[in-house]
């Protein structure tokens, strides 16, 4: 055999040892589009197909919620199994450890109403953190749940007194807590279960509570919410909820951060003096007494601080920035507090 026989041997061997490594290549890469995305436990996502997607039109929005491995895999699998425009609008909830297979079955057949998604809507959320996360997760339109909260008619007897117009209407009465949610509930639907909800705490803790302390029901509600955003251990919270009617009753401003914070719609590690001075009916810097309506959704040891609070006279209270707080009963001792807090902090 001379040399060229030898090298175009050799050359042919080499395809044949390519070819076969594509094939192999090729079979594993195909099988595994079979597979789930992943087989590890994982959360499970809420799509929403609208009416009138194609089918490739769907494989996109999967790929894009990294619900399947190939676009063109899944709608080729769809015609196989005979689901190629027969695929239902709706929302589904999906994971990534279900077949390309089992996700085709599941929109061909429409099952998406049987489907309930657990939310857990944490104490301090505000309506708009409700509504961001809610829609992140797939269940609403962020525009739509928040026009919606605002401007919906609710038939609940705690909500009759509060005006129509009040900034974010509902803020306070969607109460925390965790909700298994119907997929193809709409955003009226979703907030009716947070406003139940809160009818069953207003029934049974609020109702008949409020007036025993001279409070109006919304008030408890305002002082809740603020006790919320200021406490982090719980029994902190009637102590604080304390100092806020020691100072009430004093006729003192609040002067309470998370009050402008919200009057501001954002959190700071730092108020400015200037933030301090935005105009709003919520800036308790600005203004004498409760804000004219809760700064966040507060949880029931919340309110049950605000109900009983602690009897003290302290009129001043300064985060140490590990969840505790110094309460002091002169704005002397106040001032010396927020010392010893600058010095902790300047050591760290």
């Amino acid at each position: 055999m001379n040399k060229v026989e030898t090298k175009g041997k050799s050359k042919f061997i080499i395809l044949v040892v390519v070819l076969i490594f594509l094939f192999i290549s090729a079979s594993f890469y195909y099988q595994s589009l079979f597979k789930p995305v992943s087989t590890r436990a994982s959360e499970e996502v809420v799509v929403n197909i609208p009416s009138g997607y194609s089918t490739h039109q769907i494989a996109k929005l999967l790929k894009q919620e990294n619900l399947i491995k190939n676009e063109w895999f899944f709608v080729w699998r769809a015609k196989i199994l005979k689901a190629d425009g027969k695929l239902k609008a709706g929302k589904y909830l999906l994971s990534q450890n279900m077949t390309v297979d089992q996700i085709i079955e599941k929109i061909a057949a429409g099952k998406s109403e049987m489907d309930v998604f657990k939310v857990t809507i944490p104490e301090g959320y505000t309506v708009k953190d409700i509504a961001k996360k809610l829609a992140q997760i797939g269940l609403v339109d962020e525009k739509k749940f928040l026009e919606v909260a605002q401007n919906g008619d609710f038939e609940y007897s705690f909500l009759k007194n509060i005006p129509r117009d009040r900034p974010n209407r509902l803020e306070g009465y969607l109460f925390p807590d965790t909700y298994f949610i119907p997929v193809n509930a709409d955003e009226k639907e979703i907030i009716n279960m947070m406003l139940k909800r809160f009818e069953e705490v207003y029934n049974t803790v609020i109702k008949y509570n409020a007036q025993k302390i001279g409070m109006t029901p919304d008030e408890i509600v305002i002082v809740a919410s603020i006790v919320e955003k200021e406490a982090v251990l719980d029994r902190e919270r009637p102590i604080i909820a304390g100092v806020i009617y020691n100072r009430l009753k004093k006729k003192m401003k609040l002067e309470l951060c998370p009050t402008v914070e919200y009057a501001l719609g954002t959190h700071k590690e730092v108020l400015s003096y200037q933030d301090l001075k935005v105009d709003s009916p919520y800036n308790t810097y600005e203004h004498y007494g409760l804000p004219i309506g809760p700064i966040c959704n507060p949880g029931l040891k919340s309110i049950e601080a605000a109900l009983n609070p602690s009897k003290h006279d302290y009129y001043y209270f300064v985060a140490r920035g590990d969840g505790t707080h110094i309460f002091s009963r002169t704005y002397g001792e106040h001032l010396k507090a927020q010392r010893e807090v600058e010095m902790e902090q300047n050591k760290k």
